[in-house]
């Protein structure tokens, strides 16, 4: 657990979130206390690209369960394995945050060779590749698919490095040795302790067939993502374009979205395919409170991780 000092620094840092205002730490109640108070226990921080959702409790809940059960439980694979796939996603996902995040982790871990090949965009073995049990298998799948959501999130509301903007250029190399010890596993994430924050979901993952916990926790994921309240519209523009999408990124032009004309499906779209473009104008444009928007950019993220799981999957079966 990180002292009290670098614990409430961590906590300012939601001050730089964009577009919405997180719920600050000491006015935290319900559901939001419940989800902030094991994500300081079991992570070791308020770490915003999970705390930013608390204008939508249910989200915020959501992403944690996905976050808890795929990166930071005890399994059968290591956390050092797991960053190490938390860190090859959100480099194809050109996310410098969670890439910086997750390398100051696997550096704390002692897999500093790996973080370095990561950061200098060498090639690693993929940890799925290897021959892995249905349980270890689910895990690491589970922790890919958390970072296709968590790269989207953070690219729309979030800087590109985890470290505040006011440490200075001379202080963040020891900055990041400091977070990277916070990131380290504790001794007693036991799996499952975070499904109870959530009622059971009636999806089913076939990726994740072997390992209950982890089912569970996605699918409790799925069912409160489903009961936000997107339009009908907007998801049928979404879901409809992600269907023919073979995950590449569309560049940097987005005349690919000109003809959708609601703002909202168009805010949408461009998260699920293109976070990278989001921009102030296309935000302002949907006209969205705190809470909508984090929904919107939730359920976006988190149709289009499922879209780029499936993706990889198709191809290791071909």
């Amino acid at each position: 657990m990180a002292p009290k000092l670098v614990k409430l620094a961590l906590r300012r840092v939601l001050r730089e979130v964009r577009y919405v205002r997180p719920v600050p730490a000491g006015k935290a109640t319900g559901l939001v206390r419940d989800v902030y108070r094991q994500l300081e226990r079991d992570f070791g921080m308020l770490a915003p690209p999970v705390a930013l959702h608390s204008p939508s409790p249910p989200v915020l809940a959501a992403t944690w369960l996905m976050l808890r059960e795929s990166l930071v439980a005890a399994g059968e694979t290591s956390r050092a394995d797991r960053e190490v796939v938390a860190s090859l996603v959100s480099r194809a996902n050109s996310c410098p945050y969670c890439v910086e995040v997750h390398g100051m982790a696997l550096d704390s871990l002692g897999r500093s060779s790996v973080a370095s090949a990561i950061a200098a965009g060498e090639a690693v073995p993929d940890p799925l590749a290897g021959a892995l049990s249905a349980a270890a298998r689910a895990e690491l799948t589970a922790v890919a698919f958390t970072f296709h959501y968590l790269n989207r999130v953070v690219t729309v509301f979030l800087g590109p490095s985890p470290l505040p903007s006011s440490v200075p250029d001379s202080a963040r190399s020891r900055a990041k040795a400091v977070l990277g010890r916070f990131l380290r596993p504790v001794e007693d994430a036991s799996p499952g302790l975070s499904l109870d924050l959530l009622p059971p979901g009636s999806r089913d993952f076939s990726w994740a067939a072997g390992n209950p916990v982890v089912a569970g926790a996605f699918s409790r994921a799925s069912a409160a993502f489903g009961s936000v309240g997107i339009s009908p519209g907007v998801r049928d523009v979404v879901l409809r374009n992600l269907s023919t999408w073979d995950g590449m990124s569309p560049g940097l032009s987005r005349s690919w979205v000109d003809a959708v004309d609601d703002p909202v499906a168009r805010l949408a779209l461009v998260v699920a395919k293109a976070p990278y473009q989001v921009d102030d104008a296309l935000v302002a444009g949907a006209g969205l409170g705190d809470r909508e928007l984090i929904e919107l950019v939730g359920w976006a993220s988190f149709v289009a991780a499922a879209h780029c799981v499936s993706l990889t999957s198709t191809r290791k079966a071909a």
